[in-house]
Parts: C-alpha cells; structure tokens; sequence
C-alpha cells in the first residue's frame, strides 16, 4: 500500500466525494483507509459498567469513522506555487550517506515515495 498514516488525501469516490482529511489508520490487508472527518457512521451502544472500579459507561448513539477503500482516495500534495494538487505516489531509490559506528562515511540507497506530479520526495 502506498498510502501512510499522517497523509493528506482526497476522496475521489463515494458518498464523501470531494471531502479532505488525514488517514488516521491504515489497514493493509483490506486495502482500506480510515480518513479523518470521512464516512460517518452511527452506531448503537450500551451502557457498560467495569466491576473493578464500579464505574459504568454511559449507552447510546455514538458517531465514529469507518474505513474506507484504498482507491476511493488520493494523495494532495503542494506544488511550487504553494497550491494543493492531486497525485499519484510513486517509488524511487535515494542516494543517502551513512556513517559508521568507527565515524567513518559510505554511500548507500533507500527506497522513498515521490509525488507523481510534481517529482518531489514525499
């Protein structure tokens, strides 16, 4: 999965079409994203009590997010003009330097993603 939790995404399909927010989760096995603020379901809950501390959780209807498919969303990224865009992500290998435990310093690779459209490391 290319998507991260932190990112900032765009859902391109469903009832929330349109809407902007940051995936708080990410569930790779079924290629799902929770995205903040996206899919708002209600859900009936029951009062609870804990016989430990004696104290009991009040019941109702609670509105939480629920996951959504991987490809009903998008990655927005900023472009050199400061202005949201929609991208793909994309892979690369990065040339980086590493320092050995001794100080001593070698060259070596490390896979990032890059925006698409722009070019830039994500």
């Amino acid at each position: 999965m290319r998507l991260k939790k932190g990112d900032r995404v765009k859902v391109i399909a469903g009832k929330d079409r349109g809407a902007v927010g940051e995936i708080m989760a990410v569930y790779p096995d079924a290629n799902r994203v929770l995205v903040q603020g996206v899919n708002i379901v209600k859900r009936h809950v029951r009062d609870t009590a804990d016989p430990s501390t004696g104290r009991t959780t009040k019941g109702g209807v609670v509105s939480s997010e629920a996951p959504i498919n991987a490809s009903n969303v998008q990655l927005v990224t900023k472009d050199d003009d400061g202005n949201e865009v929609l991208t793909r992500v994309g892979r690369n290998r990065a040339e980086i330097t590493k320092t050995r435990s001794d100080g001593s310093e070698y060259s070596a690779t490390r896979g990032v993603r890059i925006a698409r459209k722009t070019g830039k490391e994500i």
